[in-house]
Order: C-alpha cells, then sequence, then structure tokens
C-alpha cells in the first residue's frame, strides 16, 4: 500500500522535520509565537495576524487546488490526492469550542505553543501540559464510549 510508513521516500521524514522547522520559524516571526500578540488580536486591538493568517491560507489554497492538477501523486508518499470529507457532527462543534475556549484563555495554539517554547517562553508548558491532559482525557472518553457501545445488550 503507497504511503505506509515502509515504503515512503527516503527524505519523507528529513522534509517533514524541515517544514515543522520553517513553519515554527514562520509563526516565531510572525509573533504568533508570542501569547500577548495572539490576545492583543483576539481582543481586536491589533489585526496583523489576520493577515498572516490570510497568508497562509491564501498559499495553502493556491497548492491545493493546483498540485493535483500538475501531478497525479504526492512526490514523496506515492498517495493519490484526493480530498477527504469529514462529518460535521457534535464531536467537531464541541471540539472546535473548547479550541476556541483554550486559546482564549492561554494566548495560544497547539502549534505556536511549540514554537513558543522555541523562543524561550517556558511559562507555555502550563499550556502544553494542558493540551496533553485535555488530549489524553478525550481519548480516555472515546475508549471509554466505545467499548460502552461495542458492550453486549446485557441478558435477554
Amino acid at each position: 500500500m503507497a504511503g505506509t510508513s515502509t515504503d515512503r521516500h527516503p527524505l519523507f521524514i528529513p522534509l517533514v522535520l524541515f517544514g515543522g522547522l520553517l513553519f515554527g520559524f514562520g509563526l516565531a516571526y510572525s509573533h504568533m509565537a508570542r501569547p500577548e500578540v495572539v490576545l492583543h488580536f483576539l481582543q481586536f486591538e491589533d489585526f496583523g495576524l489576520l493577515f498572516v493568517m490570510f497568508g497562509g491560507a491564501a498559499v495553502t489554497g493556491v497548492v491545493f487546488f493546483v498540485m493535483p492538477r500538475v501531478l497525479d501523486r504526492a512526490p514523496l508518499t506515492g498517495d493519490r490526492f484526493e480530498r477527504r470529507l469529514k462529518s460535521f457532527d457534535r464531536n467537531v462543534l464541541l471540539g472546535g469550542g473548547i479550541f476556541g475556549v483554550g486559546w482564549g484563555l492561554s494566548g495560544i495554539c497547539p502549534g505556536a505553543a511549540y514554537a513558543s517554547l522555541g523562543i524561550g517562553n517556558v511559562t507555555i508548558l502550563w499550556a502544553l501540559g494542558g493540551m496533553f491532559l485535555g488530549a489524553y482525557l478525550q481519548g480516555w472518553w472515546r475508549s471509554r464510549t466505545s467499548s460502552a457501545d461495542a458492550a453486549p445488550a446485557g441478558a435477554d
């Protein structure tokens, strides 16, 4: 099967690491890794980050539109370019709400939190700890509810 970890291109992992470093640098350079700047944006006091987000969305949109027309397969994995539609349900709405509240309280999202740690903001470890705890609890909750759904209904 194309795209599994056993048959990926040898440059896949180094390029993923390079992309992560470039993304983190971009977050730090645009000041998105500074919680106080993000909080000023969320309080409608500074709209500079709006241009950063729209710029990133525009580049991503162009690449997602153009690449499937230029190449029929992804260069490093060999996977076909295809849209993955996700359902919009209660879990997406609840998760988005929790993410938004966490972003508003801490002034940082997960990607920017790592970049913030990289620029010396060690107090961001509290937010990262909360993110890991939330992810763990979500996984625990989901495994608990899925095992309850899979359990037999009981004796007849």
